[in-house]
């Protein structure tokens, strides 16, 4: 059925090209969020990237597995137009660790909120030190981590060799562990900082006028 699938594809059949979006538009889209941490972004490298693949269809296989690892690599490629810096990217990542479930949405399940809180703050330290990974090693990490592609899957997907995905996703499990902790660190210290602030505040204003300054 693959190697049909495949042979289709590489034939230029429009009803294939309806089959592989049903089949991968949402895991499309989902890898482009992870690499450009923008939904709008996302979604517009979901739809060239099918466009993509009618143009570069010929240069399809005949022989092989499963077309997702190929639709994926289109879609690294395509956001790296759409994500040129690190910079743009933690920028779109702190936008996106802001939003989240707020204590005001679930007022009388206080610990189950308490809980949601801490796991959007963990995740949001892990997009943000994503940002501060090497494109290259952001990519394979996405790809062999959270989309699940065999190392040579991703190898093919990106045109590099077996060893360098290794090595790149060595560096970047290591980094990506630093930088997390790091930024999850960073963000306690200030959430402290705000909390003294406020009872700080708070005190002063409670504070009581003394009799020499009425």
């Amino acid at each position: 059925m693959i190697t049909n699938m495949r042979t289709r594809v590489r034939a230029g059949d429009p009803d294939v090209f309806a089959e592989l979006f049903d089949l991968y538009a949402r895991a499309v889209y989902n890898h482009a969020f992870r690499l450009t941490a923008n939904w709008s972004v996302a979604e517009d490298v979901m739809s060239a990237t099918f466009m993509e693949a009618w143009r570069l269809r010929g240069k399809v296989t005949p022989e092989g597995g499963s077309l997702r690892p190929w639709l994926l690599g289109i879609a690294t490629n395509l956001a790296r137009n759409h994500c040129r810096s690190n910079r743009r990217y933690r920028a779109a990542a702190a936008a996106l660790a802001a939003t989240g479930p707020s204590v005001t949405e679930v007022p009388d399940h206080a610990e189950d909120v308490a809980g949601q809180v801490d796991d959007r703050r963990r995740i949001a330290a892990a997009i943000a030190a994503m940002g501060s990974l090497r494109r290259s090693e952001r990519e394979v990490l996405v790809l062999c981590l959270w989309e699940g592609l065999e190392y040579a899957e991703v190898a093919e997907a990106l045109g590099i060799p077996l060893g360098t995905v290794r090595s790149r996703l060595s560096r970047a499990r290591t980094r990506l562990r630093k930088l997390a902790s790091a930024e999850l660190m960073a963000e306690r210290r200030e959430l402290t900082s705000r909390t003294r602030q406020i009872h700080g505040d708070r005190a002063t204003a409670v504070r009581p006028v003394q009799e020499g300054n009425r």
